[in-house]
């Protein structure tokens, strides 16, 4: 083994790349000993991050055969195709407004300044399996923010604009656009070849444990290097074609729902063309009020109502107009039909919030909506607040719908009771 520590900031480096090595035991002073077709299946996460006032959308009753609440009336036609959980949360995930960051990864205690995320459950399922489409992943927003995170905690931003995403999706860049996309490409593909010869005499000198770390990180280099030739492919594919006119985006900045409906239809037709199979998109939650017919307060101060009736009655219309346009969203996928069945059938939907009660910033008991995916739907299920299951094992559940042979994910071990496919 190398009698001296390397720097820790060492690169392999060969005929203008350089590849970062990733932190060894060789590199510190003195280690411490440590103890569209059939089979397609997708999944959508969206995230509202004012909260949903609870006694507007969980119903009373349980099992199949609850009474629909005022959010859940809208619904109804698709009553057997979504499931509506309540008292579940993330373990150990409190800070109020930041558990955004946490809602897909369920990384404890993320408004303490020590605090580093880990991967979101949609980077999760695109790193085995975003390279099927054109796009690993889609990350939206409807004015700013993401709720995706790479593995290396890593907060993805998130695409806000309507008319850049459908030109993103459906118009063909030039040639010369193309042609210096697929060169960046190649360039990624051909770094480990540069400095293979560079790593070999470097992996000489390291210890056991060492060199399997490095065999570790040369793999996973090679797997982004496989993507990137998949990337090179979808490159020199012409875009799929669709009769529609390209969106106009919206300026005005309160218009939530006008907003949401416009990326809910780019959302249908990336799914429809199977540009993606994963998509998250987070709402907007603002010091704005939302243009609709009887709503005069902001919405950020509607959702601290302290109880007061005037300010629960405008919200429940704000939150009322949300779910109107998710079951817009949710019967669009219900009416495309594909090979083996329908759009909703092979997409799983997950609409909530990262507080449960936003008033006082509580972040149990969330509102978790599930639509679609192929999933026995149609009930109320409920959960003891105070001890429920982790909100991850719904997580697990919709990782193995898509096919990952997956067992546990962040708190998430095993499934939700009396949940399944």
């Amino acid at each position: 083994m190398n009698s001296h520590p390397i720097h820790r900031r060492c690169f392999l480096r060969g005929a203008g790349v350089a590849l970062a090595v990733p932190l060894l035991e060789a590199m510190r002073g003195r280690v411490e000993a440590v103890g569209g077709g059939a089979g397609r299946r997708r999944m959508v996460a969206i995230m509202t991050p004012l909260g949903i006032h609870s006694e507007y959308l969980f119903p009373e009753d349980t099992g199949r055969g609850y009474t629909p609440t005022q959010y859940l009336k809208p619904l109804q036609h698709l009553r057997e195709h979504f499931t509506v959980f309540s008292g579940l949360s993330h373990p150990d995930v409190d800070g109020g407004h930041d558990s955004e960051r946490s809602f897909l990864t369920a990384a404890p205690h993320p408004g303490q300044p020590s605090f580093r995320n880990t991967v979101s459950v949609d980077q999760f399922a695109a790193e085995r399996m975003g390279a099927e489409t054109r796009y690993a992943s889609l990350v939206l927003n409807t004015m700013g923010g993401s709720i995706s995170w790479t593995r290396g905690g890593v907060q993805i931003p998130g695409e806000g604009s309507p008319s850049r995403l459908f030109a993103r999706l459906f118009l063909d860049g030039t040639k010369k656009e193309i042609e210096g996309q697929v060169g960046k490409l190649r360039q990624g593909q051909s770094i480990m070849d540069t400095v293979n010869a560079q790593a070999k005499r470097f992996a000489a000198g390291l210890g056991r444990r060492d060199q399997d770390k490095l065999d570790e990180y040369f793999t996973s280099v090679r797997e982004l290097e496989q993507k990137l030739v998949k990337g090179e492919e979808w490159a020199y594919k012409p875009k799929p074609k669709v009769e529609v006119s390209p969106p106009v985006d919206i300026q005005n900045n309160a218009d939530l729902i006008g907003r949401t409906r416009l990326m809910y239809d780019l959302m249908h037709l990336a799914l429809q063309t199977d540009s993606t199979r994963l998509i998250t998109l987070q709402l907007q939650g603002t010091g704005l009020v939302v243009p609709i017919d009887g709503v005069t307060i902001d919405h950020h101060n509607l959702s601290h109502h302290g109880k007061d009736p005037e300010k629960l009655r405008q919200l429940g219309l704000v939150e009322e107009a949300e779910f109107k346009a998710l079951g817009e969203f949710l019967g669009k996928l219900h009416e495309t039909r594909e090979k083996g069945g329908t759009l909703l059938e092979s997409t799983m939907v997950y609409f909530g919030s990262n507080l449960g009660n936003a008033s006082s910033h509580d972040t149990k008991n969330m509102p978790v909506f599930l639509a679609g995916g192929g999933f026995k739907h149609g009930q109320h299920l409920a959960f003891d607040p105070v001890k429920p299951p982790p909100l991850c094992n719904l997580y697990v559940q919709m990782l193995q719908r898509l096919g990952i042979d997956v067992d546990a994910f962040a708190s998430g071990r095993g499934g939700v009771p009396g949940f399944s496919a």
